[in-house]
Parts: C-alpha cells; sequence; structure tokens
C-alpha cells in the first residue's frame, strides 16, 4: 500500500528554518516524480508546486517564490523513499500545509510541479503538514 506521512512543520518566526520530512512507503520506480506543494487556507484550489525532484537522476525544480532559500532531497531505500526540503528564511508568505506528492505520468521534475493535480489517476499525495511563520 502506497502512503505518504510528512513531518517537521511548526510555528517558526520570520527568518527562522524548518525541515520537513515526507516518507514514502510502497515505493516504486514507476512513481519516480516526487515534489512538495504547499496550500493556503483559503486558497484551496491554488497549490503551488514549490519543489520536485526525479529520485532516478536527482534533477530538481524550484518555484520562484522559494528559489534560493528551500532545498528539496531525498533518501532511497527498498520500498521506501524519504523525501525532505530544507527551508530558510521563511516569511509570512510561506505561511500554509506543505504536502508530499508523488505522479507516475510526469516527465520532468519541473512538470511535476507545474502540471501536476491531484485529479489524475496517477497521483498520490499525503495529508499534509502546517508551517506557520509569525512573529
Amino acid at each position: 500500500q502506497v502512503q505518504l506521512v510528512e513531518s517537521g512543520g511548526g510555528l517558526v518566526q520570520p527568518g527562522g528554518s524548518l525541515r520537513l520530512s515526507c516518507v514514502y512507503a510502497g515505493f516504486g520506480l514507476d512513481q519516480n516524480m516526487v515534489g512538495w506543494f504547499r496550500q493556503v487556507t483559503g486558497k484551496e484550489d491554488e497549490d503551488e508546486g514549490v519543489s520536485c525532484i526525479n529520485v532516478g537522476d536527482g534533477s530538481t525544480y524550484y518555484s520562484d517564490s522559494v528559489k534560493g532559500r528551500f532545498t528539496i532531497s531525498r533518501d532511497v531505500a527498498k520500498n521506501r523513499l524519504t523525501l525532505y526540503l530544507e527551508m530558510s528564511n521563511l516569511q509570512p508568505e510561506d505561511t500554509a500545509t506543505y504536502y508530499c506528492a508523488t505522479s507516475a505520468e510526469m516527465p520532468t521534475a519541473q512538470m511535476m510541479c507545474t502540471r501536476w493535480a491531484k485529479s489524475s489517476p496517477f497521483s498520490i499525495w499525503g495529508q499534509g503538514t502546517q508551517v506557520t511563520v509569525s512573529s
């Protein structure tokens, strides 16, 4: 059974840092595009692909809003993938629910972040972890 579970969210002051983790149990090479998305309360139809990675070759993509501040990485073990998102210099506009997602149909990390949709039968995602940036 495929399952994605996020952790690491919390309350942080502006300028602070957090590290998010996502454990992807049941990982298979057919779901080799994974990434972090965020959803702002009240804007449930405007999920943003923050950062995505090709598990196979390590190529990455970052949205302009986080480029230079966030770093995505992954550790792969047998049937298990752990995805990380190191976030630094956090700002109030980064406040959102962050969730990890995967797809078996996206060919690149950029397309994963910009074209991925929950409506696709090839999409899987977790429940999310809340990140709040406030003084």
